[in-house]
């Protein structure tokens, strides 16, 4: 015998393939940074560093709020999703509002969009959650047509909201 067959076995391979995984505290600072990319790119509002890293330390903060889940390729974050929860009296139960989804600039192209969309359905059935809302850009076609390739479908509702200013 060699004594190559006495030689330890290679470790496995680790896989560099991205994964979805729930986001942490320690994350904070590379979400602030997708949600202040995203809201640059849609220019419904104006990205605010502080707010953004309060609203989701809110979210991080408290697990019965929502989850935030993150496109993890290695250790840099390059895509996340939002989900709040509240419940439908329509529906007769739970139900999440989905918001901010982005995926990197430098990695779009690549199906990590459709990875989390698929990553929340999968999340959403396994929680019995009866329904996903999203609100999309009015304008991007691109947008509202990536929705619906995943199920995503328009409702007769329409949104308004009146923002409070506090003092």
């Amino acid at each position: 015998m060699t004594d190559s067959a006495f030689a330890p076995a290679p470790p496995p391979a680790v896989s560099d393939a991205p994964r979805v995984e729930a986001a942490t505290i320690e994350d904070l600072p590379e979400l602030v940074e997708l949600v202040m990319e995203l809201f640059r790119l849609q220019g419904e509002y104006q990205p605010d560093p502080a707010a953004q890293e309060r609203g989701l330390g809110l979210i991080l903060e408290q697990p019965s709020r929502g989850r935030i889940f993150v496109l993890r390729n290695g250790h840099r974050i390059v895509g996340m999703v939002n989900l709040l929860f509240t419940i439908s009296t329509a529906m007769g139960g739970f139900v999440i509002q989905m918001e901010d989804v982005v995926i990197h600039p430098d990695h779009r192209g690549q199906g990590y969009g459709g990875q989390l969309l698929q990553h929340v359905v999968e999340f959403a059935k396994q929680k019995d959650f009866r329904r996903i809302t999203i609100l999309t850009d009015k304008i991007s076609a691109e947008s509202q047509n990536f929705f619906r390739k995943y199920g995503f479908e328009y409702s007769n509702m329409i949104p308004m909201r009146r923002v409070i200013e506090l003092s």
